[in-house]
């Protein structure tokens, strides 16, 4: 039976290039999740953009030289292209400078007024003395009042997990200059969470398989809602749709509350691209989907408690009642999927602090397939991870390159040398049998360990086997059978098909090098569907854009293992992986270097 399979990745800001720390939260495993559901025959909508309003915007604008629009463009362009080198396999990567967004944002926003759960107070905002304008509340670090953290935001303190107003903390500064911020009375629209906080805790109360951190987090900010702002004094945003508001110039929609609603907005772009404008209510509408939301450990409280919040609200099934919104009764997530940090000598990727790694410096010089692999193995699946320059080396070294790179190599260079094409096998011993069941019952073991997002232990599991496959080559010794050829071709039949189905594995994780076993093992055609950088237009817009969207439907891989094809021709082989020079280990590359 094929499920309806909604796959979320948070939305990257385009206040700068994006570096390795953000990819490992939201990128490649939403592409790793959504490559193992269509592999495994359900119906995948993998969706997200680039986050382009708000403050940090602007702030960037003005240290270029450029006008927020222009630096919405340049570094969405960016984004995409870096997103596009790794092989993110989105129906649709957009941004939320489309008209499209904006309409969305509104009809939730109306619907959310009309129904009782968004009312104007007067609250204390905080202005930026050097420049007038409103910083927003992420952009302001102080002490927690609760739990003493120097470190808390204006919005939230990742410490203890409270909610926090930026006029809370002690010691406020800003983050972009350390400027002390001013307070001043003004008018905005608030989320009342209160209204929808019973309804909020019975949901989450309902969620216990969810990660350990998130589900802490989210039960830690649901005990104290409180109404939150959901407008800004900022003229680089989406205008308020209430009567009064929408000329003022000055009062935008918050970037947080127009952010979460890419998801649906997003969406609904790609079902009017398909020509079937309705397409998206399979994966929103009726409870007939799982949705699956992937972030670092800093976005969890929006995705497990404001989203939900809005979309409860939106629905009319807080304690204030209400008629759904034009969409209809929209879903709550199945779950939240977050990482950790993954951090460089202790501390979190920072391009403020110089302690960055380039998405696209990286792909330069190493490629997709070596980040992706890092990341699955070694990253912050549930715990913080370091990134080394010399762990990175002995992964690729030692895994890619020695045992799954040169397992796929001598198999089919040995074929290749003494028939020419894939042998037949002839009477199997118990030794070839193990190692065929055990590739075999790898699929349902990896399987599951990935449609539960399990990244770390499905790697673990599929690199086991292809360590079963080089044990079992060297204990066969196929190249001294000159004498026995049956039993050459069966030990040789019998290492491809444990090749080709390690490299079905693996192809989620690895979907580039899966592409060139595949060819390497007389494969013809897409085997592993990459995505494509096209530009696109709106009615109404002033230009076009670039996005990312795919052909995954008819790509060749499928999650099951496949007898190979008596008789193929095999090529001689080049090897997948090249092989780091220890020295980067101890020095790292020019662009970052160790020390």
């Amino acid at each position: 039976m094929t499920d309806a399979i909604l796959t979320l990745a948070a939305w990257p800001y385009a206040n700068g290039p994006r570096h390795i720390g953000h990819v490992s939260g939201f990128a490649v495993p939403s592409d790793v999740f959504a490559r193992y559901q269509r592999m495994a025959g359900n119906d995948v909508l993998l969706v997200s953009g680039t986050d382009e309003h708000g403050t940090a915007i602007q702030v960037k604008a003005d240290a270029e030289g450029l006008t927020a629009r222009q630096t919405a463009d340049k570094y969405h362009q960016i984004i995409v292209e870096d997103l596009a080198g790794l092989g993110l396999s989105y129906d649709l990567y957009t941004r939320t400078t489309t008209l499209n967004h904006r309409e969305v944002v509104q009809e939730l926003f109306r619907s959310l007024h009309r129904n009782g759960y968004v009312v104007a107070k007067r609250q204390l905002g905080a202005i930026s003395p050097s420049t007038g304008r409103t910083l927003a509340d992420r952009y302001i670090e102080g002490t927690c009042p609760f739990c003493g953290d120097p470190g808390a935001r204006g919005d939230q303190c990742d410490n203890c997990g409270r909610q926090l107003d930026p006029s809370d903390l002690g010691d406020p500064h800003s983050r972009i200059d350390g400027e002390v911020p001013v307070f001043v009375e003004t008018e905005h629209f608030f989320l009342d969470l209160p209204a929808v906080a019973d309804a909020l805790r019975a949901w989450l109360a309902t969620r216990q398989d969810w990660r350990p951190n998130v589900i802490r987090f989210s039960e830690q900010f649901a005990k104290e809602l409180q109404p939150r702002a959901i407008t800004r004094d900022l003229d680089w945003g989406i205008p308020v749709p209430v009567e009064g508001w929408e000329d003022e110039q000055l009062k935008r929609i918050y970037v947080w509350f127009d952010a979460v609603i890419g998801y649906l907005s997003a969406s609904i772009e790609w079902a009017r691209r398909t020509g079937d404008p309705d397409a998206w209510k399979k994966w929103w509408v009726g409870g007939g989907a799982r949705s699956y939301y992937f972030m670092g450990k800093d976005n969890i409280t929006f995705h497990s408690v404001i989203w939900p919040s809005i979309l409860l609200g939106a629905n009319g099934q807080g304690s204030m009642g209400g008629t759904p919104s034009a969409f209809g009764v929209l879903d709550l997530p199945t779950e939240i999927v977050s990482s950790e940090f993954l951090t460089m000598s202790g501390s979190k990727f920072s391009s403020s602090r110089n302690k960055v790694i380039y998405v696209r410096d990286f792909l330069r010089e190493f490629g997709p397939d070596a980040l992706r692999y890092f990341i699955a193995v070694a990253g912050p699946e549930n715990q913080d991870t370091d990134f080394t320059w010399d762990e990175f080396v002995r992964r690729t070294n030692f895994e890619l390159a020695n045992e799954w790179g040169n397992l796929v190599n001598r198999s089919i260079s040995m074929a290749h040398k003494n028939n020419g094409a894939i042998p037949p096998a002839h009477a199997l011993t118990d030794a070839d049998r193990a190692l065929l069941e055990a590739s075999r019952a790898a699929f349902g073991a990896i399987g599951e360990l990935l449609g539960r997002a399990k990244f770390k232990a499905a790697i673990s599991e599929a690199m086991r086997i292809v360590g079963l496959a080089n044990k079992y080559l060297s204990d066969c010794e196929p190249w001294k059978l000159k004498d026995d050829t049956d039993r050459r071709d069966t030990v040789l039949h019998v290492a491809l098909q444990v090749v080709q189905d390690c490299n079905t594995l693996l192809t989620p994780l690895l979907p580039h090098a899966a592409q060139k076993v595949f060819e390497a093992l007389g494969g013809e055609g897409v085997w592993a569907a990459q995505p494509e950088l096209v530009e696109v237009s709106e009615p109404g817009a002033e230009a076009p854009y670039p996005v990312l969207r795919g052909d995954y439907v008819n790509q060749q891989a499928v999650w099951l293992s496949k007898p190979i094809a008596v008789g193929t021709p095999l090529a001689k082989p080049t090897p997948i992986f090249t092989k780091l020079d220890p020295k980067l280990a101890e020095t790292g590359p020019e662009w970052a270097p160790i020390g």
